[in-house]
């Protein structure tokens, strides 16, 4: 497994001038730091805390990759992004934004997933979410964000005691818990995979989302999610992205339709997008594919 960055690393790799920070309060468990952003292109190493990510000030469109996925929303002050630990990211936004980060560690993600589920946690992660509302979310946040920038009596133990809150309230709607007592993982049944292949070759241009997949099969998402890793060695959204650039390729190499139309016909957002990832994924352009009809 690669090295893990803690919340301290992060101006390393996302340059942006600190706001304000829990740095050196002894808080447990939990972190803070609110950031000036000016527009960014920046791959983000596996960090060793779950981080939730709310917008203040400025909009922006934001693309984000996780688990290979690109993912592209606009966000504006009221919203929030998740990003679970130990996953690596890239995002890439053009605007300024004034963002909190707060930091949960693992270790209270786990305790407080087996207080709640009372069964042994062997791990712990918050969903794909790049862009959404929540005032339960936003409420949490800006309250520890408060006993940052206030310091006020007792403010450990109520950052503390926000985080519990908060993390109960990740693991009610935005995240998935694997058991030490599940069973072992298998492959996925053909006849699950063949729905499964039936359904993509369809809605390969349709946003397809990890639930829709995990419920062709008949599965949870975290329990389908690992049966389909051990079936095809990638993520579900990896798999997807995978068969979109080949059908790309197909009709690239026929000429017949203009980039645009390839891109909207396999799923991507629009022609960047998909010159983007066939880059990062081929290296090579749609360009290149149309001009050399796929040699």
């Amino acid at each position: 497994m690669p090295t893990l960055i803690a919340p301290r690393d992060l101006p390393t790799w996302v340059p942006g001038q600190i706001v304000s920070a829990s740095d050196g309060l002894g808080w447990k468990d939990v972190g803070h730091r609110a950031y000036l952003y000016t527009g960014l292109d920046v791959p983000i190493p596996a960090m060793d805390h779950y981080m939730v990510v709310r917008y203040r000030s400025g909009q922006t469109p934001m693309d984000r990759r996780v688990e290979g996925r690109w993912t592209r929303r606009r966000c504006a002050p009221g919203d929030f992004s998740l990003l679970t630990r130990s996953e690596q990211s890239h995002w890439h936004w053009t605007e300024c934004i004034n963002v909190s980060h707060i930091y949960l560690s693992e270790g209270l993600m786990a305790r407080v997933a087996t207080d709640i589920t009372d069964r042994p946690v062997s791990e712990v992660r918050l969903n794909d979410v790049l862009q959404a509302q929540d005032p339960v979310v936003i409420g949490i946040v800006d309250a520890i964000t408060n006993e940052a920038q206030h310091r006020e009596l007792g403010g450990s133990l109520c950052a503390e005691s926000l985080a519990i809150q908060l993390a109960v309230h990740l693991f009610r709607k935005y995240a998935l818990i694997n058991f030490r007592d599940d069973a072992p993982v298998g492959p996925l049944s053909p006849s699950r995979m063949r729905r499964l292949l039936e359904f993509l070759d369809v809605n390969l241009h349709e946003n397809i989302t990890i639930e829709q997949m995990a419920d062709i099969a008949g599965l949870g998402v975290w329990t389908f999610s690992r049966h389909f890793r051990a079936t095809t060695g990638v993520s579900p959204y990896d798999y997807v992205t995978r068969c979109r650039l080949e059908r790309a390729v197909r009709l690239l190499s026929t000429g017949a339709q203009a980039i645009k139309e390839v891109a909207a016909i396999c799923g991507f957002a629009d022609q960047a997008h998909l010159t983007r990832m066939m880059q990062r994924r081929m290296g090579t352009t749609p360009a290149r594919i149309k001009r050399d009809g796929g040699c």
